[in-house]
């Protein structure tokens, strides 16, 4: 009879762990990427170069690629449940290794890196995947490195954000960082680690 209680005890514990593991699963799912401003410069159609794939550091037609240290961003495209979104257009942007927008507002006296491509999109496959080879993000006056994102379906737009290099010390001075909780910056941080191309870092989209 003790041994039976006991059993049943051990069975109720873990059916109930089991339960926990699922709601957490699903609750860290459901938690959307967080929203943020898309900035003074988004390159337009006619402001970017006739090259936007998804290899910002080499450009069609010249031989040289840009200047800074090389990274692979990739990662998934969820929907609240976890389920990938195959189909779907992401686009990236982030100033060159100078810290100057490919954009004719960004008026600062430097030369842009016109190895670098400044604008690239890719499409999401299947299983939700996107990739991009990039540049690790430099600073630009008065903000922490990052990259800006957009998430497409045809024209309609689904979400704005930016992503930021974890533990950077600039996220600590960054207006926009620090308006996000703990777990919306978690989101949205690249944390970077060596791959077989050089640097790579994965940063999965929920929308």
């Amino acid at each position: 009879m003790i041994y039976q209680k006991t059993r049943r005890a051990i069975l109720t514990g873990l059916a109930s762990l089991l339960g926990s593991f699922v709601v957490t699963r699903h609750a860290r799912a459901a938690l959307p990427t967080p929203n943020a401003a898309e900035g003074p410069f988004y390159p337009t159609k006619t402001m970017r170069m006739a090259d936007t794939d998804n290899d910002l550091v080499k450009v069609v037609g010249l031989v040289r690629q840009a200047g800074g240290e090389i990274l692979t961003l990739k990662g998934k495209l969820m929907d609240l449940d976890g389920s990938p979104l195959a189909g779907l257009r992401i686009e990236i942007w982030q100033c060159d290794i100078n810290g100057k927008y490919l954009h004719p507002g960004d008026r600062q006296s430097v030369s842009y890196d016109n190895g670098f491509q400044g604008f690239g999109h890719d499409i999401t496959d299947d299983n939700g995947n996107y990739s991009f080879r990039t540049i690790v993000p430099a600073k630009y006056p008065g903000r922490t490195p990052h990259i800006h994102v957009k998430i497409l379906d045809n024209r309609r737009e689904l979400l704005t954000t930016q992503f930021y290099l974890k533990n950077d010390p600039g996220n600590a001075r960054d207006g926009l960082f620090r308006s996000m909780s703990k777990s919306q910056a978690a989101s949205v941080s690249m944390e970077l680690r060596d791959g077989p191309d050089g640097r790579e870092t994965t940063v999965n989209v929920i929308v």
